[in-house]
């Protein structure tokens, strides 16, 4: 391995778990300095919460909404050309031809949007006495699968709910993707549930490194976050996580470390198409 594709094999991410108030202007402000933070501590990658210039929630979404380019969007876009970084900017409530959507923008270290995922799987769930939750009262999903490139891999994007559908991920490894990023925004009930489950099926299911970042939590809000944003590896391990409250993390993706977990147990998208196949042909005989 030559010494720069050697130096390409890592780079740093950062994600932000950022304390969300009900002042658009204070949480850009907030949410640029932190990037800015991330950024002098030599992250390549930054990752922003779900929702992260507005509060979460269906009677926020339609009175935060902005219509892209907008506010949100040229600000993220500046915070990437000045520090030279891909930026996932979490998501923001979207507004576009009468429709509401949950987006994040990915912009490149030029400052030009690379991708627009638009939340796939809406948030509708209700858990008798602790909480129901239904997004498609106001929004609308989106129906594209949103990767990006960078000089060291491909990265994939979901949002919060997206996480918990597994094919969704397979998709993205299978489109050669090493490291997805899902902004998100779990509850306190579901977050201490599932949260870290599911980031680490997903890196494993894919051996693929998983990020995600929360808003830090406010008791005081009408939903109240989990936190805990975190960087998973392929082997499942939990390597960098924060708390409840705002804070930035850091982790050293290492791709050369991914090869050698797919390497040493081999289940690559070939070796699945090659069990399908021999699954249809026993079928087939009977």
């Amino acid at each position: 391995m030559s010494a720069l594709t050697k130096a390409m094999s890592k780079f740093r991410l950062a994600v932000i778990q950022l304390q969300v108030s009900s002042v658009k202007a204070d949480n850009l402000n907030r949410a640029r300095k932190l990037i800015n933070e991330a950024a002098g501590q030599g992250s390549k990658v930054v990752l922003l919460p779900e929702c992260f210039n507005s509060p979460y929630g269906t009677g926020f979404f339609a009175s935060y909404a902005e219509r892209i380019p907008g506010e949100s969007a040229e600000v993220l876009s500046q915070a990437a050309k000045d520090n030279s970084i891909y930026l996932v900017g979490g998501s923001i409530p979207e507004e576009d031809a009468g429709k509401l959507y949950n987006s994040c923008l990915v912009f490149g270290p030029d400052g030009k949007l690379l991708v627009k995922h638009r939340k796939i799987h809406l948030f509708d769930i209700d858990i008798p006495e602790k909480i129901r939750f239904q997004e498609s009262e106001t929004l609308s999903p989106g129906s594209t699968l949103s990767v990006f490139d960078t000089p060291f891999c491909k990265v994939g994007v979901g949002i919060c709910y997206d996480m918990r559908f597994a094919e969704l991920a397979q998709l993205y490894s299978r489109k050669g993707c090493q490291l997805l990023v899902y902004p998100g925004a779990f509850n306190m009930t579901t977050g201490p549930a599932h949260w870290e489950l599911l980031q680490r099926g997903r890196a494993l299911d894919n051996q693929v490194y998983v990020a995600t970042a929360s808003p830090a939590r406010d008791e005081s809000a009408s939903y109240v976050a989990w936190g805990h944003s975190s960087v998973v590896n392929p082997w499942g391990e939990v390597i960098s996580k924060a708390g409840a409250e705002e804070a930035v993390i850091y982790a050293d993706i290492d791709l050369q470390f991914l090869a050698d977990v797919r390497q040493q147990i081999p289940i690559t998208a070939q070796r699945r198409h090659d069990l399908y196949a021999v699954t249809s042909a026993q079928d087939a005989r009977r």
